[in-house]
């Protein structure tokens, strides 16, 4: 795309050509047919662009040789001129096999998204499958997300890297599809020789899916006891793996889960949201107790847990809306949203007072949000000249799609208050449409 964008900054005429007329394209293209006239590439990457297709045919026969223009040589293999487009594949194949390919590949890949543009990707693919693997090498750690994917596919199909590089690739892309691609094919080429080197980086990555796939090696590997260690992981997708694996074992992790919520400082804080996930509700008596836990991750894995369980009880949780570690005001909030209507509406308006922490008064907004209604009306109006520029910007979205509720008469008076207090959120029309709802006189 850089290429190309040199290419357009090229084509700008002067003065005195557009005077001519050899800007307009008349004498552009008589010069690009004439052979006895050489042009420069500038001059050539004007006439790639014409919109005359017998100059563009010309002009591409003309390009052969000079890598500046292959860009628009690209370009112009989906043409919609078919003698165009011919001809432009027949000089791409030839010289793209010594262009620079990790220069160009973004924009092959972008032109393969056209009509007839799935030539020039094919022969890319083509390229990189016969090529020497130190071709293939830049393109595996480019910056363009689609040109990394594109690469570690023919990777991984042409075997190009060995199980122990795919795996430590699955754990530093910060592309989940890369991640998915090379974690499984490092365990499906894994042999009982290269296990160590495969599982390592895998169970040692930030992202939970490569970590579930090196979870579920374990037992391939003949490793599957390891996984107990991965029971009380942070993601719930590994503790699911780990539970599985050690099932195939004989164990039975409830027990396990038990005895770590019994623990007390000791206890992993994944512990508690394990418990939840394969408990029974009988269990929501040892999750209690957690969510007072000096450990914020510890408090957040008991309200998880306590919702797997479906023992969520509003008025004892409601207390950790004003809880100081965010995260565990986010979960309370998902916790507690679907009876948030039986929560004391002016407890969670005392909330959003200014000198309340952010997060507690984000998660007191989100609770009277979902409540509707009169009270979502009065939180959201209350917030709409706040400091917090994400408070502010919630209220606006929630006035606006407010809706009148039968929690108040038809024509209420303070419905009509506070709707002309956000009259500047709506359209003329809308807000009629909405006081006619509301039963309320414009």
């Amino acid at each position: 795309m850089r290429e190309l964008a040199w290419s357009q900054r090229q084509l700008m005429p002067t003065r005195a050509e557009v005077i001519n007329g050899q800007a307009s394209g008349g004498l552009e293209g008589s010069a690009v047919r004439r052979q006895g006239r050489e042009l420069d590439d500038a001059r050539l990457a004007l006439a790639l662009c014409h919109a005359d297709g017998r100059v563009r045919k010309a002009a591409v026969g003309k390009a052969a040789g000079r890598p500046a223009l292959l860009p628009l040589v690209v370009v112009r293999c989906a043409d919609w001129a078919a003698p165009v487009r011919e001809r432009a594949r027949t000089v791409l194949r030839v010289g793209l096999d010594g262009a620079d390919v990790a220069g160009l590949a973004a924009l092959v890949l972008k032109s393969g998204r056209r009509d007839r543009g799935e030539f020039a990707v094919g022969l890319l693919r083509e390229l990189l499958r016969q090529a020497p693997h130190g071709r293939l090498i830049p393109l595996l750690a480019d910056r363009d997300l689609d040109v990394r994917r594109f690469a570690h596919r023919i990777a991984v199909a042409e075997r190009r890297l060995t199980p122990a590089e795919l795996a430590r690739t699955a754990a530093r892309d910060k592309d989940m599809v890369v991640q998915n691609l090379c974690a499984d094919a490092a365990l499906a080429g894994a042999s009982e020789t290269d296990y160590d080197e495969v599982l390592v980086p895998l169970l040692g990555s930030r992202n939970p899916w490569v970590r579930s796939a090196g979870v579920t090696g374990l037992r391939r590997a003949g490793q599957a006891g390891r996984a107990q260690e991965f029971l009380a992981d942070r993601s719930s997708l590994v503790r699911a793996c780990a539970r599985y694996v050690v099932r195939q074992e004989g164990v039975d992790p409830l027990p396990l889960y038990r005895d770590w919520c019994t623990r007390g400082g000791e206890m992993p804080p994944g512990a508690p949201a394990g418990l939840g996930e394969c408990g029974v509700r009988a269990d929501a008596e040892l999750l209690w107790p957690l969510v007072r836990h000096p450990v914020g991750a510890v408090r957040v894995g008991a309200v998880v847990g306590l919702r797997a369980l479906d023992a969520v009880e509003a008025e004892r949780l409601r207390t950790l809306v004003d809880d100081p570690a965010p995260a565990v005001a986010r979960e309370v909030v998902t916790a507690l949203a679907p009876s948030a209507g039986s929560l004391d509406a002016d407890w969670l308006l005392a909330r959003l007072a200014p000198d309340r922490p952010r997060h507690t008064r984000l998660a007191a907004f989100r609770l009277l949000d979902v409540q509707g209604g009169l009270i979502q009306l009065r939180c959201a109006v209350a917030l709409l000249n706040d400091s917090d520029d994400k408070l502010r910007r919630w209220s606006e979205q929630s006035v606006q799609r407010w809706r009148p509720s039968t929690d108040r008469p038809f024509g209420d008076a303070q419905v009509a208050e506070l709707l002309g207090q956000c009259e500047h959120l709506f359209s003329t029309y809308v807000l009629d449409r909405l006081k006619r709802e509301a039963g309320i006189r414009s």
